[in-house]
């Protein structure tokens, strides 16, 4: 036992590696990982009272928990056992399929990654191109909701900013958990946007199992009061209007509701832009009929550069307004007691409500209000397009309509030199003329406000 024992060096090397690796990993790692995790929770402690609505516990849940739970629900067992006996697998195989789809969905939420770094981006971002407006905003309705309710901001999606804009607006109100599709699923962003709190889908995936997943997911953390953002259209707009909703994921929501649980309370969020950065990839595809609209690699970094050079020499002037309107909110609750017609699956009914009222507070913004002046009368002066504006606008107030906040003259000029800069349309003292480039472009803004005028043509 006290004999000498001659080792070569790289054995010695590596016992002295398996030793360290073991007291860290049983003794000094649980150490620092409870030391970093009641910081953490004091931080989330001090957030939360500054939050209108606190972060809930089911965010704040490790991943590796919540996949758990995910995967051993009785109804995603049940999927997982319907899945090998329809494909004729093994369910050991099933059951790797459905971890493989919560390890997919499920985030990884950092309130320190959210609240410190993605804000800051968010405000940025905002604030650097747009002059961000907001056009509605119910306080009284909003303030009265109940705090126990979960809070779901249901919204018009017309630019890849949406997330950005409205993360940004409501960041003193609490964490927004989104949905995002495959085009996030890329490293490093993906691991970034799971910080964030966003969960993935798959908005192709027709498997009875991936579907069973996701529902679970989004209705476990629905029940667990987790704030979220949807958008309902499914996608962008590809030509500006806003288009009739999808009901996957309210169905999700709305079946899941059962009387005297935890109630549901939907925000409708209309948004606009006087210029959507992706408004020529959006309407390319649209022609094309193919959603598929991802810009060349060479497209995307000219255009960075452009815009740095212009923010260089101080000649960018922002991309206009960006304008977001709140409005009345939709206690599920509360309209199911009021439309006791809708017997069986109302998802459908409370879908059309939502959209109804996100329409009715999508702002009318400069951009697209000139644009429809502009194609509903061919060959107007700038003084008679001044003229029309301040008529249009004075009846849209009547409406109580969410409109532009400057006066019509310097709303009319700004967004005259803006178009005319684009290339969009060309102007005389005579006459406002658009270019074949133009149509599109100025077509596609005006959509965005034609529902405030349903009785009209373009």
């Amino acid at each position: 036992m006290t004999h000498s024992v001659t080792l070569p060096a790289w054995a010695f090397v590596l016992i002295v590696l398996f030793a360290a690796v073991t007291f860290a990993s049983h003794f000094l790692f649980p150490s620092v990982r409870w030391f970093f995790r009641k910081r953490a929770e004091r931080a989330i402690a001090r957030l939360n009272q500054r939050l209108a609505r606190p972060i809930e516990p089911f965010k704040l849940a490790r991943r590796y928990d919540m996949i758990q739970r995910l995967i051993y629900d009785p109804e995603v067992s049940q999927a997982i056992v319907d899945y090998a006996r329809e494909h004729d697998v093994p369910e050991n195989v099933a059951f790797e399929k459905a971890k493989s789809y919560a390890r997919e969905i499920v985030p990884s939420f950092s309130a320190t990654a959210y609240f410190s770094f993605g804000m800051r981006v968010a405000r940025f971002l905002s604030n650097t191109l747009y002059r961000v407006r907001i056009a509605t905003f119910p306080r009284q309705e909003l303030e009265l909701l109940d705090p126990e309710a979960t809070i779901i901001f249901v919204m018009n999606h017309r630019s890849n900013m949406d997330y950005v804009l409205v993360t940004y607006l409501v960041s003193r109100a609490g964490a927004l958990s989104y949905a995002v599709g495959e085009w996030a699923r890329v490293w490093p962003m993906s691991a970034l946007i799971r910080a964030l709190g966003a969960y993935f889908i798959r908005r192709r995936s027709r498997g009875d199992l991936y579907r069973r997943v996701l529902a679970r997911y989004v209705q476990m953390a629905t029940d667990g009061g987790v704030t979220q953002a949807m958008f309902p259209e499914g996608g962008l707009s590809l030509n500006g209007e806003v288009k009739p909703p999808k009901l996957g994921l309210l169905n999700y929501i709305v079946s899941n509701y059962r009387p005297g649980g935890r109630d549901v309370i939907f925000v409708p969020v209309g948004l606009n832009y006087d210029r959507v950065l992706e408004d020529q990839f959006l309407i390319s595809a649209d022609k094309r009929g193919i959603r598929r609209f991802r810009p060349p690699a060479m497209t995307v970094v000219c255009g960075i550069g452009w815009h740095l050079w212009q923010r260089i020499t101080r000649r960018f002037d922002g991309f206009g307004t960006a304008s977001v309107g709140f409005g009345e909110p939709l206690e599920l609750s509360l309209y199911l007691k009021d439309h006791p017609e809708l017997t069986g699956d109302p998802t459908e009914a409370v879908a059309i409500e939502l959209m109804d009222r996100v329409r009715a507070v999508v702002p009318v913004l400069a951009t697209p209000l000139i644009a429809r002046l502009i194609l509903r009368r061919s060959g107007l002066s700038p003084a008679e397009l001044l003229t029309e504006a301040t008529i249009c606008l004075d009846a849209l107030h009547t409406r109580d309509m969410p409109l532009p906040q400057r006066s019509p003259s310097m709303l009319v000029d700004d967004t005259l030199s803006r178009l005319t800069e684009r290339g969009l349309i060309a102007v005389t003292p005579a006459t406002i003329t658009v270019t074949d480039r133009g149509q599109d472009i100025l077509t596609y803004y005006a959509n965005t406000i034609a529902h405030h005028f349903p009785d009209e043509n373009p």
